[in-house]
């Protein structure tokens, strides 16, 4: 006779309800964590698997829409001429892999494994001028002499205040003079828009937390005085009950406070964009572009 699978205690699910309930609300910015762990190896698997999908832009944008920013990029703001782009937070190499295909030289740092290792297969079998790095980008050795360093898709808002202000300093002693940053963070409504969300849940056979049926439910908080919006979730497995707890905060930035950061840190000529065609892109009006130069 088969045995039957192992589940874990019922007093260890039920430990993990009893936590759920007794949660800190709402909880301070930061205090469950700087992120989700997609540095985990299985997380990492699970969100490549997003970041690949032509289904939705929840991971990375589809590949239409990220031909059109490079070629944005490409001919107006480095007027088709090659140069050294860095890519900070590149995920699986979507935008490196297409700025080398035009001849650009690039390196791209990211701490998910899953994606850096697809990336690194891009270019070997595209032959590409491409470095990816596995490392936090706030540790990262990210070299020098860089024409173009990009930060997108809402990344900069991840972090605390002063890790913000250290990827400032570090970009612009990456960059030549005159070299050119892009920064595409969240605006500010789209940031408190987060934080005064109501409670949402969902159940899925599998997902970026799990690849077993599970149920997510997600809290938010706007806390005005610190300015940051903290997404909390909550995974319960549908086989064992067993709950896990994730959270995200996203720190808010007026259009003051984005250009007088980067002007603290060295950058100058500030320039906001409505996206990344340099046009309004009704689809991502929770983002905006600012590109400055070092």
């Amino acid at each position: 006779m088969p045995r039957p699978p192992e589940q874990d205690p019922p007093e260890t699910a039920l430990e993990e309800l009893l936590e759920a309930v007794e949660r800190s609300s709402p909880p301070a910015p930061w205090e469950e964590g700087d992120n989700i762990p997609w540095n985990d190896p299985e997380f990492s698997r699970r969100m490549l698997r997003e970041h690949l999908s032509q289904e939705h832009d929840a991971a990375s944008r589809r590949s239409p829409t990220i031909d059109r920013h490079v070629a944005w990029v490409h001919d107006e703001l480095l007027g088709r001429s090659p140069t050294r782009i860095l890519d900070l937070g590149c995920g699986p190499g979507l935008y490196v892999s297409r700025f080398a295909a035009l001849g650009h030289e690039c390196v791209g740092v990211d701490y998910s494994p899953a994606s850096i290792e697809h990336a690194r297969g891009l270019a070997r079998d595209g032959e590409l001028r491409c470095t990816y790095i596995l490392s936090d980008i706030r540790e990262a050795d990210l070299g020098s002499g860089y024409g173009l360093a990009t930060l997108i898709y809402g990344e900069f808002n991840i972090f605390r205040p002063a890790d913000a202000a250290r990827i400032l300093d570090r970009v612009k002693s990456s960059l030549d003079d005159g070299g050119i940053l892009i920064l595409e963070p969240h605006t500010y409504a789209a940031v408190r828009e987060i934080g005064r969300s109501p409670v949402s849940w969902y159940s899925a056979d599998a997902g970026v937390f799990s690849d077993e049926p599970h149920i997510c439910v997600r809290e938010h908080f706007w806390d005005a005085d610190a300015r940051a919006a903290t997404r909390r979730f909550y995974v319960g497995d549908v086989a064992s009950g067993r709950i896990s707890r994730y959270a995200q905060t996203f720190q808010a930035y007026t259009r003051q406070e984005y250009r007088d950061l980067l002007v603290e840190h060295g950058f100058r000529a500030v320039k906001f964009h409505p996206s990344l065609t340099g046009g309004v892109d009704p689809d991502e009006p929770a983002v905006m572009v600012i590109v400055a130069r070092a």
